[in-house]
Parts: structure tokens; sequence; C-alpha cells
């Protein structure tokens, strides 16, 4: 707990006292004489907290900052493969290739995110992939797809957007097939593994041979793709000039995209965090030839250039899971459990009741709370960790939010440790795991989020005491809200944080055996000594 000096106690009681004047809390009472007499003790007290397990399901995975592929097997809970499909959209429309078309390559292109460390003297890259688990092969294998990936649902005459659930169903109620999915096999690769090296593109110099290096690039996926049956001459030379590559409509018809499917070879597996968007390409490549005039005018010769037709991932872009995660029941929302099961991706949750409240957020305790006269200068809720039950890494961070809006709570906003990285980012209300002797590698103790303000609106206007959803996040400052597929009253959303995330812990309930690791809302005050 971060303690606050006796002089920021009294100026923050000095600077309430207007403002509360006309409150039930009698805090005018005091009067100004507080400086002089020091009439304040700070305490703390205890408030009961019920907390219990919650499935999931089915996530959105359609709106995703990034995407998962690969395979990732948790000893606890268990493994799932994550597969993407994705639309690709032409960087010009109406291309114009030339005569005497030749395909040389297709290239896809998806970067990792990685951090560059070094360059030497020669301009050769060092990098350090990041959001990288596990370091054994997968399979992989593109496909065209052939599934259309509508933008809006025509059940609804196009008024609300159709939603793509991590478990291949949309929200109009269709199931999305694998022969859908899987048109012509472009690639496979059995013993696929990411590399940190640099990619390094050379040209061959056809007068004298000599390679030279035309590009380094960040590491990442870069395949080669099959041109079965002249595939792509098919679908993209030979319909120049056609409607099909006239607008973007027309070609998301025309060409559905790739899908990229993982598979486990082993055990183990490796899963990749995708940077997916416009940094991820397929390219053609190829050659044509041109009319070109002589410098006296009185001749042509055909010359031969290079070309590309690039296309991007700045369509629909939808991650698909396949998992075999132990079934967690839902929990207690009366007593609470005695464990606490959080599992990212479409896995598990605990539901945090504060002051016991019923259906409405009332209790006696919460009543209790409200009638006392005093100023609040922290709260917060400690969940310990059950050691027992972990097999593997666990989270650094977890995310509390208000399930009625499925935003963060206001400490979240008012947390001024803002940061872009998760390392940094919201480590006052959102306090990183503290570890055995702070090493990131030692088992885990516990978990502490503050919330104050969130405290404060209860006690001080009557806000409503509301249900509030506590996940684990692969990444604090990715609070997208994604639906989920069941019809929950109370759970109806998740954020990407929490898919995007592949760990899990389990944490000690209000019920632990253990007192001193049960859940508690811990709250520390300054009362008037009168």
């Amino acid at each position: 707990m971060k303690h606050k000096t006796l002089l920021s106690k009294f100026l923050i009681a000095i600077f309430l006292l207007a403002g509360l004047a006309a409150c039930d809390k009698d805090f005018a009472s005091i009067g100004t004489d507080i400086i002089g007499q020091f009439n304040f003790e700070t305490e703390s007290v205890t408030y009961p907290v019920v907390t219990y397990n919650k499935d999931i399901g089915p996530v959105q995975t359609n709106i995703l900052p990034s995407y998962f592929l690969g395979y990732n097997n948790d000893q606890l809970y268990g493994s799932f493969s994550a597969s993407i499909v994705g639309q690709l959209i032409p960087s010009t429309f109406d291309p114009v290739f030339g005569e005497n078309v030749v395909l040389d390559s297709v290239v896809l292109n998806i970067p990792y995110f990685s951090r560059l460390v070094e360059t030497d003297e020669e301009g050769n890259n060092v990098y350090e992939i990041d959001s990288i688990f596990g370091d054994s092969p997968i399979k992989l294998s593109v496909f065209r797809n052939d599934f259309f990936l509508r933008d809006f649902n025509p059940d609804l005459e196009f008024e609300e957007e159709l939603i793509y659930y991590a478990n291949k169903t949309t929200s109009d109620g269709n199931v999305i097939g694998d022969p859908e999915l899987e048109g012509e096999l472009l690639y496979e690769d059995e013993n696929f593994l990411p590399s940190a090296d640099q990619i390094v593109l050379t040209t061959i110099d056809e007068e004298t041979s000599e390679t030279t290096i035309s590009q380094r690039l960040a590491p990442g996926i870069r395949v080669l793709l099959d041109n079965p049956n002249s595939y792509w001459e098919s679908l993209i030379f030979d319909k120049e000039g056609e409607p099909e590559l006239s607008n973007e409509s027309n070609f998301r018809n025309h060409f559905r995209g790739l899908y990229i499917r993982a598979e486990a070879m082993d055990i183990d597996g490796t899963l990749m965090m995708l940077n997916i968007g416009t940094n991820a390409t397929l390219t053609l490549h190829y050659t044509s030839e041109t009319e070109d005039t002589t410098d006296d005018g009185t001749d042509t010769e055909n010359t031969t250039e290079p070309g590309t037709f690039t296309m991007s991932f700045s369509g629909n872009t939808v991650n698909f899971i396949e998992d075999s995660f132990i079934g967690i029941v839902d929990g207690d929302p009366v007593e609470g459990d005695e464990q606490l099961f959080l599992k990212g991706s479409q896995g598990s949750m605990a539901i945090v009741n504060l002051f016991n409240g019923d259906e409405d957020g009332n209790s006696p305790e919460l009543q209790d709370f409200k009638s006392q006269n005093w100023l609040i200068n922290q709260a917060e809720l400690e969940f310990y960790v059950d050691q027992s039950a972990i097999q593997d890494v666990e989270p650094d961070r977890i995310y509390l939010y208000n399930l009625e809006t499925n935003r963060p709570l206001i400490d979240y906003f008012l947390d001024q440790s803002v940061s872009s990285t998760q390392v940094n980012a919201k480590i006052d209300h959102l306090q990183p795991l503290v570890r055995v002797d702070d090493d990131p590698q030692s088992a885990g103790i516990k978990y502490t989020i503050e919330l104050t303000e969130h405290i404060n609106n209860l006690f001080l206007r009557d806000s409503t005491n509301v249900k509030l959803g506590l996940v684990v996040t692969t990444n604090v400052n990715n609070i997208e809200i994604l639906d989920l597929e069941g019809d929950d009253e109370l759970v109806e959303a998740s954020i990407s944080g929490t898919f995007l995330s592949p760990r899990g812990t389990v944490l000690f309930g209000n019920n632990a055996p253990d007192e001193d690791k049960q859940v508690k809302l811990k709250i520390y005050y300054t009362e008037p000594d009168n």
C-alpha cells in the first residue's frame, strides 16, 4: 500500500470540507481548527466481498488489436489452437499489369511484434521478438478461404454489424464449417517455428550474377505460397479491366481471403501474437513487357519490367479457437467460492460482489459503511495466489471492470501511470503480481487492486454498488469490449486483453480455508477525534 503523509491527509481533508458541507457525513461540524488541534485518527476496516467463478464461453474475435496463431498447452486448464481467417484488400484498384505477364512468386508476410536491439557496421539488425509463447514446432497451413466474411447481418436489413465468435459461429446464428474455410491448399509446413532473425531480401544482377542485399525486414512469417493450376494468374492477372478488380466490395467477393490454420505437433507447441493489419501483406511478384520507342523514334522494342500487386489484411479478420479447456462450473453467488479460476482466451473469470450486495447492490454492510463519518484515504482488494494449484507461468496482470457498462472502474481512468507498454501501464490501480523476492521468474504471491475512487463514489455520491468482473489480461491497455455468445444477463462481454492472454491463474476466494488469504475489501480512512 502507498502510505500518505500526515500533512497530505490534512490538506485533502481541508480541500473536501467545503464540498462536503451539504452531505450527511457532517464534516462541516469539525470546523477550521483541525490544523492546530490535529483531531484526526487514521484507521482501517475490512468489509465482506463475495467472489465466485464464471465461465466466459465463446468470445467475439473480429475486432481485435492483434491476433493469435499457433498452439498452447496449459497444464492446468488444457490446450487450445488458434487459427486466422482474413480478407485482403489491394493497395490499388483497376491495375494495369502490361503484356505477357509472368508470375514470379506469391509472398505472404506477417510480422511479429519485435524490437530492434542493435545494428552492426554492415547494417545487419538484431531483433528481440515479443509475445511468443512456447518453443516447440507446430503445423502451419494456408488455404484459400471460401467463406464470405460479411460486414452486416442481412437478416436485420444491414443495420447491425455481424459478429464473429471464436467457436466459428456468427451473431446471426450461422456455423462456419471447415470445408468453407479450407479451399485450395496454398502452403504447408509441419515443422514451423518462429525466428527472431531479420529477413534479408536479395537481388541478382543478370549480367554479372552478383547477389546484393536489397532490403532487411523485421522478423515475421514470410512464406512462398503455391500456385496450383495457375490459381493466381486466373484470380488476378486474367481479371485486368474487369469489375472484380475495380473496387473493394467487388474484390472482397471475388477473393475471399486466406485461412491460416495452426495445429499441434506435440504436447507443447508455440503460440504467436501477430501484428496483423496493414503491416501484414500478400504480394504477387511478376514481370511484364512494355513497348518502348527508340531514341530516334524510328522503331520500338519490348522491355521486361518487374511489378508487384500487394494486398493487406485490412478487411475482416477473425480468430478461431479450438480448445480442450477443463469445464469451470459457475460458482455460488451467495456464499462465494474457495478458489477463483481465471483463464484467458475463452476461459473463465470471477464475479466480485462488494459488500455482499443483493441484486440491486444493497446490503446491511453497505448501509453501515455509508453511515460512517469518514474521509476515505484508500480502498483496495487483495487477491492471493493459490500456489498449490498453479502449474504454469502466471500472468503479471489482472483487470477489474464494471459488469453493467463493461468499462473499467473510474480508478483506471484516473491512474496517471500511463504507458503504452504492459509493464508500466496502470500500475497504481491494477498493481502487477507480487512475486517471491521480486524475481520475475518466481512464484506469485498476490495481486492488489486499488479502487479508492470507486468506493468514494459509493460513499459520497450514492452510486450503485454494481457487480464487477475479474479477468486475466495480456495487456491492461487492451480494453476493447468483446461480445459474448451466450445470453447471460450478468456477464455480457469480455475484453480483448483477456482473449489475447494464453495464461491462467488460481486465486483464493472469499471462502478460502486460510482466513488471512481470503478476499477482503480493505478501507483506510480518517475519522475526526470528537
